[in-house]
Formats: structure tokens, C-alpha cells, sequence
């Protein structure tokens, strides 16, 4: 019994000691930026989502950590215009077949570890949450002073994001969607 507390009170002081030495970088998020790519058998769509907040933490020049907010209700088809089926888009994209805004109106991702794999770029290991669901999710992420820049490819599936998808439903011929969808973000403190 006295070995398990003293081991406790190790990885509750290990863990004080690593949290109370990083810095921490907010993200602007004026100027940081989601772009969002969406496939499907007859093309794709993109869009734009917006940063409620975010940091990333550092200890000394590496990156150790970190976590962001996502405003789900910033969604915007940018592939589309206004009357040619854009607002379509965006409202079902916002309904429970596929976001649940109304019940989600956020999205996180919070960084457990990161490991330096080359110059500048991190193998991160993280967990993302999306209509309440979290996962583990790993990418890599360049650094580079104040800005940080990943590409991400997230099997909607994972979040039971299942409309048109040819991993649960048959017979979708070309309306078929893409499991995967693509998150290019760039981060600036």
C-alpha cells in the first residue's frame, strides 16, 4: 500500500512539475485558420471553420502540449454560392446527419504528447472530440516560432457521421461519401 502512494504522489509531482514548467502560446484566432475539404464519389466540397480559442504548450523550443476549441456554428461552404446550393449544404452539414450543431456547437482536440520526428515537425498524439465523441487521433505538426501548420484526416465514421457512406449503406452508386474528411490548419501566436 505504501509503495502505490508513493507512486502516486511521483506522477502527481511529475506531472505538476512538466505542467508548471511550459510556457504557454495562445492562438490568435483572427488569423489562425480551418480549411475543410469534404469528398465524394462525383467531387468534393470546401469550406472554412473558425478557432473559439486554443493554445499550444512548449517546454523550452519543444512542443509538449496543447488544446483548441472549435466553433462548429462558423461552418461555411467557400466551393458554393449564395442561391446555387450553398445554404443547402451548410444546413445539412449542420444537421444531426452529420454535425448536430444545434446539440454540438463545438469541437475539440486537446495534444497529450508530441515527439519531434524531423526538423520542426511533430508526431502528435491527441484526442478530438466531435458530436460528443472523443478519439484518439495522431498527425504530424510543423512548428516554426509562432506559427504551426498540420494537415488532418478524420474518419467521420469515428463520431457516428455515417450519412452516404459506403462503409454502412448499400446501393449509394454516385452518392456515395468519403469516411475521410480533410482539415488543413494553420495555427499563428
Amino acid at each position: 500500500m505504501k509503495t502505490i502512494v508513493t507512486s502516486i504522489i511521483l506522477v502527481t509531482a511529475t506531472l505538476f512539475t512538466t505542467t508548471a514548467d511550459a510556457q504557454r502560446k495562445d492562438i490568435d484566432t483572427s488569423e489562425s485558420t480551418i480549411e475543410w475539404t469534404g469528398k465524394k464519389i462525383t467531387g468534393s466540397h470546401n469550406g472554412t471553420l473558425n478557432f473559439s480559442n486554443g493554445f499550444l504548450e512548449f517546454k523550452g523550443d519543444a512542443l509538449v502540449g496543447g488544446e483548441f476549441t472549435v466553433d462548429m456554428t462558423s461552418l461555411v461552404v467557400t466551393d458554393l454560392e449564395a442561391g446555387e446550393g450553398k445554404e443547402k449544404l451548410e444546413g445539412h452539414l449542420s444537421s444531426d446527419d452529420f454535425f448536430g450543431i444545434k446539440n454540438h456547437n463545438t469541437a475539440m482536440l486537446t495534444i497529450k504528447s508530441a515527439t519531434m520526428s524531423d526538423d520542426d515537425t511533430y508526431e502528435v498524439v491527441g484526442d478530438l472530440t466531435i458530436k460528443g465523441k472523443t478519439r484518439p487521433i495522431t498527425f504530424d505538426m510543423y512548428v516554426d516560432e509562432d506559427i504551426a501548420t498540420t494537415t488532418l484526416d478524420v474518419d467521420r465514421t469515428k463520431y457516428d457521421i455515417k450519412y452516404g457512406s459506403g462503409s454502412f449503406f448499400d446501393n449509394l452508386g454516385d452518392k456515395a461519401i468519403s469516411d475521410d474528411f480533410t482539415l488543413d490548419v494553420t495555427l499563428k501566436m
